[in-house]
């Protein structure tokens, strides 16, 4: 695991080039990001070509993180890197619970901890000391420093091993060329970063300069891999649209796995672009992303918009997160204050709330049935989200765990879930089964009038 004292220490960015160092050297590197984000793996993503993971122990609990590097295991992974949240001991409600400590506890994953060493020297070290007394077994193994300079790198190395007892591995000097720029959800998509390859490329031939990568390979532990055989995938009975543009791109990929384990056949689709929904879809999901930056583009395609209008009037599945969500809404109001009409397959208008709302972990509970949730049931779930809704829905009771915060949101019918929580379907309720089932029926059902 690669973590940090704090957010903004450069995880992502040496997660990046350590993946792609890896690979150079002839490994199969999985990635993986501690927590519920979506832009810090797409960035691992674009860098190997394969799918990075998130490890998310309040959505997905332990078992469900463990089946996680088990399926990369099987998959061809050798080795796994960890991308840490936050502070390393950062978790819900004050606490440490999901926290890249925890998670590390949970996996048994050696810790290197990643320090900007801006003003400070042997300030460090007593940092470095907290964090390893704080809880025990700590878990750090080693230090790595980031936007240092040769020089003072040849100062740090020997005082902070002398202090802390870890090793210094080596170092990152700053690269002003592979800095990303940020915006209210965070950092830019991977997809929008120009001369991506060669950004990392140079972040990877930095770390094979200045850093010791054979003996952080050294510090590497065997993954607590689940023993149970993989269960056999379900036959394929309905197929599932997922939008999939620079408007909405936020999805879990263990939460379509879950769908294709379940017999979902994944379509992916464009609202911006393509006319219409795919013909033979079967039921449809809108994850979040940013149709707020794309809102004019995304009224202006009227064919999708009525397309996806009348097919949930008619009954279509659908589960519609975040972006998702305010795509149903009637209108929606674009970062430069414009109104513009939307599907109106559901009440209501999107606008910034001047900052983050409701953000952070919940519990949703139902009181009745629908598409995804069970009478009684309670399903963890997650908000991350500066535009707010004037019609959020009350289909559902949520909580923050550990505080007395409580509020209701959501609309959820037989055929719908829609409303600002993100779920993750590879979690301990069956949530893809669900909608992979409502699918096929609904499909059987369309395929019997045809």
């Amino acid at each position: 695991m690669l973590a940090a004292p704090a957010s903004g220490s450069g995880k992502t960015t040496l997660a990046c080039g350590l993946l792609l160092a890896l690979r150079r050297r002839g490994c199969a590197p999985a990635a993986f990001k501690c927590g519920p984000d979506y832009i810090d793996p797409m960035f691992h993503t674009r860098v190997l070509g394969v799918p990075s993971r998130n490890l998310d122990l309040f959505l997905q609990g332990e078992p469900g993180a463990r089946r996680s590097l088990a399926a990369a295991a099987r998959r061809g992974a050798d080795v796994a890197v960890l991308e840490g949240a936050m502070g390393y001991y950062d978790g819900i409600a004050g606490t440490d619970a999901a926290s890249a400590w925890q998670t590390a506890r949970a996996l048994g994953a050696p810790t290197v901890l990643v320090l900007r060493p801006e003003g400070a020297s042997l300030t460090l070290a007593a940092q470095v000391q907290g964090l390893q007394r704080f809880r025990a077994p700590s878990h750090l193994r080693a230090l790595l420093l980031n936007g240092c300079k040769a020089s003072l790198f040849a100062h740090l190395k020997p005082l902070l091993e002398r202090e802390t007892g870890l090793p210094v591995l080596g170092f990152l000097p700053r690269l002003p060329e592979a800095e990303i720029p940020s915006r209210h959800l965070g950092l830019l998509t991977a997809g929008e970063i120009e001369d991506f390859a060669a950004r990392y490329a140079a972040v990877a031939q930095a770390l094979e300069e200045n850093a010791d990568l054979d003996r952080l390979l050294m510090l590497a532990a065997p993954a607590p891999l689940e023993s149970e055989p993989e269960a056999a995938p379900a036959p394929a009975r309905c197929t599932i649209a997922v939008a999939q543009d620079e408007a909405f791109c936020f999805y879990y990929a263990d939460s379509l796995d879950a769908l294709r384990a379940a017999g979902a056949q994944i379509r992916f689709f464009s609202p911006l672009r393509d006319a219409a929904l795919p013909p033979e879809a079967d039921g449809l999901y809108l994850g979040g992303g940013y149709p707020e930056l794309h809102a004019e583009a995304l009224s202006r395609n009227e064919g999708m918009r009525r397309s996806i209008r009348q097919a949930i009037a008619a009954g279509l599945p659908a589960v519609a997160e975040c972006g998702g969500f305010l795509y149903l809404q009637e209108r929606l109001t674009d970062d430069r204050g414009r109104v513009f009409p939307m599907a109106g397959a559901l009440p209501g208008l999107g606008a910034p709330a001047g900052g983050l709302r409701r953000f952070g972990y919940a519990l949703l509970r139902a009181e009745a049935d629908s598409l995804l949730f069970r009478a009684g049931e309670e399903v963890p779930a997650h908000e991350f989200h500066h535009w707010d809704s004037d019609a959020c829905g009350d289909g559902l009771s949520a909580r923050k765990p550990g505080t007395d915060r409580a509020w209701r949101c959501a609309v959820v019918r037989e055929s719908l879930y829609a409303g600002f929580p993100h779920l993750h379907f590879g979690g301990e309720r069956p949530l893809a089964e669900r909608f992979a089932a409502a699918a096929a029926n609904y499909g059987k059902g369309r395929r019997a009038h045809v």
